[in-house]
């Protein structure tokens, strides 16, 4: 099974540091969702990795993130792309949980539902945390340079490995060369 992980501020829709809070301030990244059905068109379970700490903050609901994730799910319909499944951890940083990501409890859930090891699978973020928590594990961090993706390379001490490129849909262009 070819498996690749996403996070989604600033991967496949644009990032606000304000959170997205609710469907409106859901944007696809251009050619992301096209990226994502390319994916889909050579084999690949696409599941999304992200931290959803405005849960925690009381920013949003869980019906709000619900909505969201709905929208994602029909943008990329409309696109000819799937999402096969969507993990998140609610928590803020202070609840210092597992699963929140640069932690790896997110990645090991994802590794137990599909019964794989996550070496050397691709896991696309924009974010120092995204890479930490997929290098982990094993997975071959990739970091975009849309959303945090040029502050978190301008910071440095990326993982070991990182390969770097301007959005998804260049990942992806390289992914099926």
């Amino acid at each position: 099974m070819k498996l690749i992980i996403l996070d989604r501020d600033g991967v496949i829709n644009y990032d606000s540091d304000q959170f997205i809070k609710n469907p409106e301030e859901w944007k696809p990244i251009p050619g992301s969702l096209e990226a994502i059905a390319r994916l889909n068109q050579d084999g690949y379970r696409v599941v999304v990795a992200t931290n959803q700490s405005g849960i925690g903050r009381g920013l949003f609901d869980m019906p709000m993130l619900n909505a969201i994730h709905d929208k994602m799910h029909k943008a990329c319909a409309m696109a000819g792309a799937r999402i096969d499944a969507v993990f998140f951890c609610p928590h803020t940083s202070e609840n210092n949980c597992a699963c929140r990501k640069p932690k790896s409890g997110m990645m090991e859930e994802i590794a137990a539902r599909y019964n794989v090891s996550l070496k050397d699978v691709p896991a696309v973020g924009d974010s120092l945390r995204d890479l930490q928590s997929a290098a982990a594990l094993g997975a071959q961090p990739y970091l975009v340079l849309t959303g945090k993706g040029m502050k978190t390379q301008a910071a440095g001490g990326l993982p070991e490995g990182t390969r770097t490129y301007p959005d998804l849909a260049a990942v992806v262009e390289t992914l099926l060369a």
